[in-house]
């Protein structure tokens, strides 16, 4: 298969050859730029738009609980107020990530309360976004709201930084990372040696992951991200993923990384990504609570840069569309 980003390094054959994390960087930006131009002017996107590429083989970054479609034959591709430009990202000096994490499991998994919705019915959640422009320090906070069919038959409502957009049911061949079907998600293995496979294989695998490569590992971490996006899972699988997550090489503790109540907690990233900059999950420095994320973003015309903290504030499970606990 020929790699587009060959493609492009044909244009001037004097240019030196790209290193592989410089090439998967580069290969995210074209994706998002193709996906960018496919959209109709004015159409807010949606979480379930897809870039159809045979050849895309990265996960796209998702912001604001962004979901990553797949189809048939291939997939698409904190306010941090001690982070200075130039000046290395301060560690934390007396926890680890693994700490953190393993501890989110242990926490999570006291606390977690068992829930079995029904197929018609639909999950409820508020999340905060706290969006700030890195030039101007400009601040907007959004409250978006969701309603997500439990089994998929139903159109889905959600927002995006204040954008209303219906999602209708999945066509066959099509679904979503994470599923938003119930019964998907029980099926997800609560073992998180056989849950990382699973999520980058897209289904039931038997592969080990000392054969992972470093995309392998890149696309765990956000995949594993996104499903703790998701405000309701089934039980043992959110400590699951905290444990999933401290697998992952690489993965390190950032200090000082503030949530979008204003709270300071503990950044996990994967600073080997070439996607990850910028990018955390925040937990409680003592208790290892998850308190939210922190995301960056660049405006369509590329000229912004945005940072978005977020969190859910709350979410139940409800008979009907637009109805509230």
């Amino acid at each position: 298969m020929t790699d587009e980003l060959e493609l492009l390094r044909d244009w001037d054959t004097d240019a030196a050859p790209l290193t592989d994390p410089a090439r998967a960087k580069a290969r995210h930006r074209l994706l998002n730029t193709i996906a960018r131009a496919q959209q109709p002017p004015g159409v807010a996107p949606s979480r379930r738009h897809a870039l159809r590429l045979a050849t895309a083989a990265v996960v796209a970054v998702a912001v604001t609980g962004t979901a990553v479609l797949i189809t048939e034959g291939g997939a698409d591709g904190g306010d941090h107020s001690d982070r200075v430009p130039g000046r290395a990202t301060p560690r934390m000096e007396n926890v680890s990530a693994v700490t953190v994490l393993n501890g989110a499991a242990a926490q999570t998994g006291r606390h977690e309360k068992p829930v079995a919705p029904r197929d018609d019915q639909f999950i409820y959640s508020k999340r905060i976004i706290k969006e700030t422009e890195r030039r101007t320090g400009a601040v907007k906070t959004y409250e978006d709201v969701n309603w997500d069919s439990v089994d998929g038959s139903k159109r889905s409502l959600t927002m995006e930084l204040g954008r209303v957009i219906w999602e209708e049911p999945l066509k066959k061949g099509e679904s979503v990372w994470p599923p938003r079907e119930w019964s998907k998600l029980k099926k997800l293995p609560t073992d998180p040696k056989k849950l990382i496979p699973d999520i980058v294989d897209s289904g039931p695998s038997s592969r080990s992951t000392s054969d992972f490569t470093a995309q392998d590992w890149f696309n765990a971490y956000f995949m594993l991200g996104e499903l703790l996006k998701w405000p309701v899972l089934p039980q043992g699988l959110r400590p699951a993923a905290y444990k999933a997550l401290a697998l992952v090489p690489g993965v390190e503790a950032i200090s000082g990384v503030k949530d979008s109540a204003g709270r300071t907690g503990v950044g996990i990233s994967c600073p080997k990504s070439p996607f990850a900059e910028g990018k955390y999950l925040i937990f409680d420095p003592e208790s290892y609570e998850f308190l939210g994320f922190r995301d960056e973003r660049t405006s369509a015309s590329g000229d912004k840069t945005y940072i978005q903290l977020s969190h859910v504030v709350d979410w139940a499970i409800v008979d009907r569309m637009k109805q509230r606990p």
